[in-house]
């Protein structure tokens, strides 16, 4: 679908004097809030104001973007016409989640249960909102922002920092690490909110992300900042990678320590859902099982198979000590005895590695020639990679498609390495037909293309 001007222009028409009346609200709001003492606006816990609070035209709300200030203030429009954050709640009501919700026996329908507006929606207790606001918003710029109750109007003055918003409220997004563990809270899931084997078998989709891949793929309504860092994508990558990774051992360790344990979402889903074949026409059997029993389900492992290679070049000490602990992770989830207790202590401290690493790779500085060192050791890695699983190999490709796109200059080959990453995507569409064999192959064949 492209979205243009009049499209804008047709959708604000038909929204009519509701629009017309929320901008009102908001700008009574803005007024309010910036004209209330600092003292007063401080005593009280930040709250929410509503995504139409930054709908004005003066504010985010602009159709064409603004040449004149500092901002395109045009962010609220490719929000609300474009992202699919905006559309989440929407989904609540097709014919797939009223099957999950009856799968589930909710009591609620999708649309007003706290378990899905958790992530389909800005769901917070009308203690925490400023003005009434409905969930059909979706995510909306506080869900991801924060509460905008103290920031809201003193952020628009000249002098106003970000770290001032910060200070009272703001989530700060700019911030790698704190951005992954904010679309991590959904994407991933956390004590609050997660999707469970039992949300899976209902009908709810896995869930996928990689921090970089989904920044790329979305709308854009920010700047970025004017760092001369070249490599920012590679390093949204690598401190992605590690804060999922740290964010996946933490919940294996919170599950593992719960009493619902064994929570089955924790291994890798084709272990089982599989189709059974002949012997001579099986990969699995034919690449055997390493060091676990074969009939046990392991461990899934997707959020480091491509990551220990940038770890690998970056200290080698460090790689060390990570893959010990997974190993031990691996270990306690792949016996058929296992010790829940083991399991989360094993995790917990896999994940203390992993936070130490996102903080380092934060840090440090990223070059051509380490991107490019690490593309090879994916590569490489092939066999290893596509027999962990197709989990696995959608974060290799994702990995391997951001470092490419990444390179500037190109690549000299470019062209031709991102046909054949297109050609790793396609064997990743049905996850019934992934085989390891041809996926291999297929990532083989782009090491003679890289420089």
């Amino acid at each position: 679908m492209t979205f243009t001007a009049a499209a804008v222009y047709t959708n604000s028409i038909s929204q009519g004097g509701l629009l017309l009346l929320d901008r009102i609200v908001t700008a009574v709001v803005v007024m309010i809030l910036a004209a209330a003492p600092m003292a007063a606006q401080t005593a009280l816990p930040p709250q929410y104001v509503g995504p139409g609070s930054c709908s004005s035209s003066t504010c985010h709300g602009s159709v064409p973007p603004r040449t004149d200030a500092r901002i395109p203030q045009d962010e609220y429009s490719i929000w609300v016409l474009q992202d699919k954050h905006a559309k989440a709640y929407g989904v609540l009501a097709n014919q797939q989640s009223q099957r999950i919700a009856r799968n589930l026996r909710l009591n609620d329908k999708p649309q007003q249960s706290h378990q899905c507006l958790g992530c389909h929606a800005l769901d917070v207790p009308a203690s925490q909102k400023a003005r009434p606001f409905d969930f059909s918003d979706g995510v909306g710029c506080e869900s991801c922002h924060g509460p905008a109750s103290k920031w809201l109007g003193p952020h628009t003055a000249r002098n106003w920092t970000h770290e001032q918003s910060v200070a009272v409220g703001m989530f700060d997004t700019k911030n790698l690490i704190r951005r992954s563990e904010k679309c991590l809270s959904c994407h991933l899931g956390n004590q609050d909110q997660e999707v469970t084997h039992e949300m899976i078998a209902a009908g709810h989709p896995d869930l996928l992300f990689e921090l970089d891949s989904y920044t790329a793929v979305m709308p854009r309504h920010w700047k970025e900042p004017l760092d001369q860092d070249p490599y920012r994508e590679v390093r949204a990558w690598s401190v992605g990678q590690a804060v999922q990774l740290r964010e996946a051992l933490t919940a294996l360790a919170r599950r593992a320590g719960s009493t619902q344990w064994p929570e089955y979402a924790e291994y890798d889903c084709a272990s089982c859902h599989h189709p059974l074949v002949k012997p001579d026409e099986s990969w699995r059997q034919q690449f055997g099982y390493d060091d676990r029993t074969a009939g046990t389900p392991p461990w899934n492992p997707q959020g480091y198979q491509a990551f220990r290679q940038l770890v690998r070049e970056v200290d080698a000490s460090s790689a060390s000590q990570l893959d010990t602990e997974l190993k031990e992770v691996a270990g306690n989830m792949n016996r058929l005895q296992q010790s829940p207790r083991a399991i989360s202590d094993a995790a917990t401290r896999a994940a203390s590695a992993a936070d130490t690493l996102a903080t380092r790779l934060n840090g440090m500085s990223y070059s051509r020639e380490l991107t490019i060192r690490v593309l090879h050791n994916i590569v490489a890695d092939a066999d290893s990679v596509s027999a962990t699983g197709e989990r696995s190999a959608e974060q290799a490709t994702m990995a391997v498609d951001s470092l490419v796109l990444a390179c500037n200059p190109p690549l000299p080959r470019a062209d031709a390495i991102q046909a054949a990453v297109a050609g790793l995507f396609k064997q990743l569409e049905n996850p019934s037909s992934y085989n390891a064999r041809t996926f291999a192959a297929q990532m083989k064949a782009i090491a003679p293309l890289l420089p």
